[in-house]
């Protein structure tokens, strides 16, 4: 009933044709992990960066490979390992004797869609590395920025932190996120299919069966269009109203920054856009809220003693709120 009171003002049939190509590309391969692949999508279109959370073998390194291919943009992936240096992501300055001077030599965080793979193996001198190029989308170096080419996207793999050899991320690096997701293990149906897709391929090369769909400058196009989407002030309100339960909460011992609010609002944007909207529902916002919220909360040793989950607390916070109708 609510979508019928609001009129149409932007034609978003090329961002939907966009995204269903991406979909259908991606599902070449991809079995199921509907939810990991719609909000894949959705940073793309809310210029934000992916945590990518699940035990090993249930396709997140592949999916974000996919993503890039699909995507006719630069590609580069870094795996994190203990030893990893930060010059080894950003680069480093090499004297050059003709010159008789440093020349910078990039490092592989110079590309549009960058894929860390196991970014938690890495410790927090290796994390520090990507703070700057995460929020300001450039790199100081010798006293010398430079400024990255968009869009730049960070897609990053961990496993869950009970793993052997892995390291609790920093919460200034994690804010920097706009969403984590968690993937699961697949249905005995979806793995049936899994299977049976990997017999009939036999040895064919799986990332030669996806093909790029869109480039730079329609993604360009497509987030000035989400950015335009219309919100509401009740919507902002119910976004902020959110934000701020967690940090008051019992559960709850570090609350979320406003750059949550915002990532829930650009999220819901582009998940509006993405269901054919130039506005924005409160179902949007409720759908965003947990992918944006669970990294960026820190739960109260009680809880956590208790096996408590982030998600569990971030739905109860929204169902204390009222939703705006």
């Amino acid at each position: 009933m609510e979508e019928n009171l609001f009129e149409q003002r932007t034609d978003l049939s090329e961002l939907q044709q966009a995204i269903d190509r991406l979909k259908t590309e991606i599902g070449k391969v991809i079995v199921g992990q509907e939810q990991m692949v719609e909000l894949l999508l959705a940073g793309i279109l809310a210029d934000g960066h992916i945590l990518i959370e699940g035990v090993p073998g249930v396709a997140k390194t592949l999916t974000a490979k996919l993503l890039s291919k699909a995507v006719s943009v630069g590609f580069s992936r870094i795996q994190f390992t203990p030893d990893l240096m930060p010059s080894d992501v950003i680069g480093t300055s090499i004297f050059n004797p003709r010159e008789s001077a440093f020349q910078f030599k990039p490092g592989p965080i110079f590309s549009n869609i960058v894929l860390i793979d196991e970014i938690n193996r890495a410790p927090a001198k290796t994390q520090s590395a990507l703070f700057e190029v995460m929020e300001e989308r450039q790199i100081t170096v010798d006293g010398q920025s430079f400024v990255l080419e968009h869009p730049f996207m960070v897609v990053a793999t961990q496993n869950p932190i009970e793993q052997e050899g892995t390291y609790h991320l920093p919460e200034a690096q994690l804010d920097r996120f706009l969403f984590k997701i968690n993937v699961g293990y697949p249905t005995p149906e979806q793995e049936f299919r899994i299977v049976s897709n990997h017999h009939a391929l036999r040895t064919e090369n799986v990332m030669s069966l996806v093909q790029p769909v869109i480039d730079a400058a329609q993604i360009h196009t497509l987030r000035a269009q989400v950015q335009a989407l219309h919100v509401e002030d009740k919507l902002i309100r119910f976004i902020t109203s959110i934000v701020a339960a967690t940090r008051d909460h019992k559960a709850i011992y570090l609350g979320a920054s406003p750059r949550a609010s915002l990532g829930i609002l650009q999220g819901s944007k582009a998940i509006a856009a993405m269901r054919g909207r130039d506005f924005v529902l409160p179902d949007d916002i409720v759908y965003v809220a947990p992918a944006v919220l669970r990294h960026r909360l820190v739960l109260t040793p009680e809880k956590e003693m208790e096996g408590g989950m982030a998600d569990d607390v971030i739905n109860e916070i929204i169902g204390s709120i009222e939703i705006p109708r």
